[in-house]
């Protein structure tokens, strides 16, 4: 991270020419590494391959038409992962599998599964069904509470916070959710089938109004477990997602743009040591990529606030030239004494599809 600060401090961040759409393309780019023909999460900090932030991204890179660059991608990271013997979160540049915290990461197989689905390569499906199967099996054991179908409380799980320590997250769920239903999809061995993740997620986390984080008893708003129950396909009620999003837009996690994860330092979970050094990354920074699924989940209910969120988002690509990682609550790109937002990051494709979608 330090370095990251030290290099934008001399040299500023890239900026690229043309409009937001050929900002963006060139962004894509950037982050598919020709030679070993697999995707990146940037081409700036963050230069590795992350199943999380690829699967963010796999549908809308299919439909931009970057199919043919998915399947690669997945063939690349599935050869590592088996050689490695289980799916990591990470693959370095280098080619070494890992994850951050170096615990379990349920979203790791989660969005593999998700990617394979959105690829459509029954071949890809096939030459590694019984390593996905084993790794389900993994998953089922390591993380599911065999009473409840629900996620272990009594676990620190790797998830979309790097940094933060839930009890059964919401997202976790969520993630557990969708790994069931696309092992049904693909025709894999599938250990969750038994448990109605929709309904659980319902009755464990609904309050009537909004989704909880999680399920340690706090009672705060907080955008991810608002945002992703819908942007998954889990839940698709249309009453419940316009509350949620109202709930979100009380507590002003949509401002000054799409979204924050929580509203303040007071109201945020318990975070690992290594977070001292990231300031507020993880608590009321505003994060693109969630934004991204925000504007999405929004657009089903009210198109002309989708839009307006793009909008700003397009203002934010025309005035840095560049698909940055995260803001401040001010708007203003990240920073701190030891790091500095990243820039070109994959996630622009989503930007790029909500553009054409909401045209």
């Amino acid at each position: 991270m330090f370095f990251r600060r030290i290099r934008v401090l001399f040299f500023g961040i890239k900026r690229y020419s043309g409009s937001p759409e050929s900002i963006c393309r060139q962004i894509i780019e950037s982050c598919y590494d020709h030679e070993k023909r697999y995707f990146r999460v940037s081409a700036g900090h963050f230069c590795e391959f992350y199943c999380r932030d690829f699967g963010w991204c796999a549908e809308s890179l299919v439909k931009l038409g970057y199919k043919k660059q998915v399947i690669s991608t997945l063939a690349y990271a599935l050869s590592i992962f088996e050689k490695h013997g289980r799916i990591e979160q990470i693959i370095s540049p280098g080619g070494k599998a890992f994850t951050f915290p170096q615990v379990y990461s349920p979203d790791a197989l989660a969005f593999i599964v998700r990617s394979l689905k959105v690829a459509g390569d029954k071949s890809l499906v096939e030459r590694y069904r019984f390593f996905l199967e084993k790794e389900s099996l993994r998953y089922f054991d390591a993380v599911i509470d065999k009473n409840t179908g629900l996620v272990r409380k009594d676990c620190h799980f790797s998830s979309m916070k790097d940094y933060s320590v839930r009890s059964s997250s919401c997202y976790d769920n969520v993630m557990t959710a969708m790994l069931r239903e696309d092992l049904a999809f693909l025709g894999l061995a599938n250990p969750f089938k038994k448990y109605d993740y929709a309904s659980l997620l319902k009755k464990h986390f609904w309050t009537g109004s909004y989704f909880l984080d999680d399920l340690s008893g706090g009672k705060d708003v907080c955008g991810g477990a608002n945002t992703l129950p819908f942007w998954s396909g889990i839940i698709h009620d249309p009453v419940m997602r316009k509350s949620a999003l109202a709930s979100v837009m009380k507590e002003d996690l949509n401002k000054p743009f799409p979204l924050k994860y929580a509203s303040s330092r007071e109201k945020a979970h318990k975070m690992i040591r290594l977070e001292v050094f990231a300031g507020d990354y993880e608590r009321d920074a505003v994060w693109a990529h969630i934004g991204m699924m925000f504007i999405a989940v929004a657009a089903k209910t009210d198109k002309k606030i989708a839009v307006g969120y793009l909008n700003a988002y397009r203002k934010l690509v025309l005035e840095h030239k560049n698909f940055l990682e995260v803001f401040d609550r001010r708007g203003k790109p990240f920073k701190t004494a030891l790091y500095y937002s990243d820039e070109s990051m994959l996630w622009a494709a989503n930007y790029l599809l909500l553009e054409k979608e909401l045209a």
